[in-house]
């Protein structure tokens, strides 16, 4: 640590509160230099931490945290705040198997109030925490941190919307760095954007800055202009004005002192107010300035280079399903590609580009995306909703109320199904063939390949129902592409014929089972379709084999295992089902091989549990 010598020192915001306004500068330099150095060697969301150091320093030196409560919306921008709240010798560990969780996580430590790591919960939790304190009469102080991306959602508005009419003390800041992961869309946007590069910015802010240097002026300044800043600072202003929040700025993200006074000043100012800092994604870092969205998640990486590594040669199902789209748009104008901002993730980045009228990013706005898909199904188009597993559970009543009861054609490619790996419990996909199964309409197909999981879409997009396909995070395994063709609705596939044992795999963990099965001579079946089910073959498989393998990468709840089950005991065969699949707790961090070798759903582990059940 002898690069960091004020850093160093701070175990926790009480050493930070301890300096004096002239060494923060200071603090602000050593904090970006560190964090950039602990991620490249870590790996792990980058842009946003950089962008936010000044706010993080300012926050816990002005707030006497963890008394006051502090909740970072997401959660990816809070490096910087674990960095200064104890957690500084662990930043290597963040995202790996037992180390520090890459989101606040409330077991880990008493200075992060929400568990979070999905959009948008921040502004309701902060409001029920507010509350809470107000009738505990606790004097301790509310502030949400939001960014701009992440006020683009639906659930943002509803906690503003009450906010405004509870007349709770609380804070809420807009982090506005005209980002969110891909770049941001909406209106809201457009007026930030039109609003910044105007010369009434300028002079608002300069004008704000006197006003805010002292205490007593601002009162009279609040109670003396409001009507006129009301109309005159920003639409964005004046909409957050008529939610009933007491809007302030937008001040300068990165300047400390102003920073500082102006946090000093709404401190004591009652009911709910709204600060609006701007800010910028990989600030101080150049290479993450220039490409924010490149330097948002980062694997391992020279940091004095700035150059990130090649990712593997094999394709990714996200990449296997956006060259998927852009085959099919191509001959079909009708195809409507929709996401709720995750662009680059699910791999659409070409499709927007090669075909703009056809794709739609709605912002991070999973009920909308899907209740839009229902509109354009039954305006005569084919929508394809390319949404991740755990953000699809965000919308699970749009699925179930817009689309399926009225069995409308609308596709979803669900990517990071199963295990994602680093990201823990908040984003691994284990819950989407349980509660889509019991979905009456509902077409489920799991794939177990990228040549299958192109086929797949195609069958989905050619059926005139409501239909899904999952794949997995990462790399598929390099076979051969053939060209589209329909499948047969719910025909299996035998892989390999053994005796006494049948393994009836779904999903990509064939591989695994097939090496499992020639070690125990076992039949091994690609299911394919989770729904609907190859009764046919189960009741074949039943009647010749003494025990039947289910395996998934979901939870064994209500997943596909559970629907051999069901017929298994519908005909009231006689075999023996052993399920096997994620368990019953929420599976954390780790890297994909080393949570799959845990849950003993890798080659010895699957093995070991047949063996073990017989």
């Amino acid at each position: 640590m002898q690069n960091y010598p004020l850093l160093s020192l701070i175990n926790s915001p009480e050493d930070l509160r301890l300096l004096s306004k002239e060494q923060l500068p200071q603090i602000c330099q050593e904090l970006r230099a560190y964090l950039l150095e602990s991620v490249s060697q870590s790996s792990g969301h980058l842009a946003s931490g950089l962008g936010t150091v000044e706010l993080t320093v300012a926050l816990h030196y002005v707030y006497k945290t963890p008394f006051d409560q502090l909740i970072w919306d997401v959660g990816h921008q809070a490096y910087p705040h674990k960095i200064l709240t104890g957690r500084r010798e662990k930043m290597s560990t963040i995202r790996q198997k037992n180390g520090i969780h890459p989101f606040p996580w409330r077991e880990e430590s008493e200075f992060d109030v929400l568990s979070v790591g999905h959009s948008s919960t921040s502004i309701s939790a902060g409001l029920g925490i507010a509350i809470a304190a107000q009738r505990e009469n606790a004097g301790r102080k509310t502030v949400c941190v939001i960014g701009d991306g992440a006020i683009t959602a639906g659930m943002a508005f509803e906690a503003m919307n009450h906010a405004g009419v509870s007349h709770t003390d609380m804070l809420v800041i807009l982090n506005d760095n005209e980002m969110s992961i891909s770049e941001n869309v909406g209106a809201l946007n457009n007026h930030l954007a039109r609003l910044l590069t105007g010369s009434v910015y300028s002079s608002i802010r300069e004008g704000g800055k006197k006003i805010l240097s002292g205490m007593p002026p601002i009162k009279e300044f609040v109670k003396k202009t409001e009507e006129h800043v009301k109309g005159f600072v920003s639409p964005v202003g004046t909409m957050f004005e008529q939610l009933g929040f007491n809007y302030i700025g937008p001040i300068d993200g990165h300047n400390i002192e102003e920073l500082i006074s102006t946090l000093k000043n709404m401190r004591s100012l009652k009911g709910p107010q709204f600060l609006h800092i701007m800010t910028k994604k990989g600030k101080g870092y150049a290479p993450a300035e220039k490409d924010p969205i490149g330097f948002h998640g980062v694997p391992k990486f020279d940091h004095l280079s700035g150059q990130l590594p090649k990712s593997n040669t094999k394709p990714t199902y996200s990449q296997i399903f956006g060259d998927w789209l852009c085959e099919i748009a191509a001959q079909d104008p009708k195809l409507i590609g929709i996401t709720p901002a995750m662009r680059e993730g699910s791999g659409m980045v070409e499709f927007s580009n090669r075909f703009p009228e056809q794709y739609f990013d709605v912002a991070i706005a999973e009920q909308h995306a899907v209740t839009f898909a229902a509109g354009l199904a039954i305006g005569g188009y084919k929508p394809v909703v390319a949404i991740y597993s755990t953000f699809l559970q965000r919308a699970y009543d749009q699925v179930i109320h817009d689309v399926a009861i009225q069995n409308l054609p609308v596709l979803f490619a669900i990517d990071r199904a199963g295990i994602v790996g680093a990201d823990g419990q908040t984003h691994q996909g284990a819950f989407d063939i349980s509660f889509m199964r019991c979905i009456p309409n509902m077409v489920i197909m799991t794939p177990s390949d990228e040549n299958e999981c192109r086929q797949m879409l195609y069958t989905g997009y050619k059926l005139n129902q409501p239909a899904a396909v999952r794949y997995p995070r990462g790399n598929a395994i390099g076979v051969e592409l053939q060209s589209l063709h329909a499948l047969t609705l719910g025909e299996s596939k035998l892989i390999r014929e053994g005796e006494k044992i049948a393994i009836l795999n779904f999903g990509t963990l064939l591989p695994t089972a097939l090496a499992v099965a020639e070690k125990l001579n076992a039949t091994v079946i690609d299911m394919r379709f989770v729904k609907p089910i190859d009764v046919q073959r189960i009741n074949q498989i039943a009647q010749t084999h003494d025990l039947i393998v289910t395996l998934e990468e979901n939870a064994i709840q209500g997943g596909a295992g559970s629907a051999v089950a069901e017929i298994l005991n519908l005909q009231q065969h006689q075999v023996k089902l052993l399920q096997l699949g994620l368990p019953d707790f929420f599976i954390p961090q780790g890297t994909q091989q080393e949570i799959l070798a845990e849950l003993q759903l890798d080659e010895s582990g699957i093995q070991r549990q047949i063996k073990n059940f017989l």
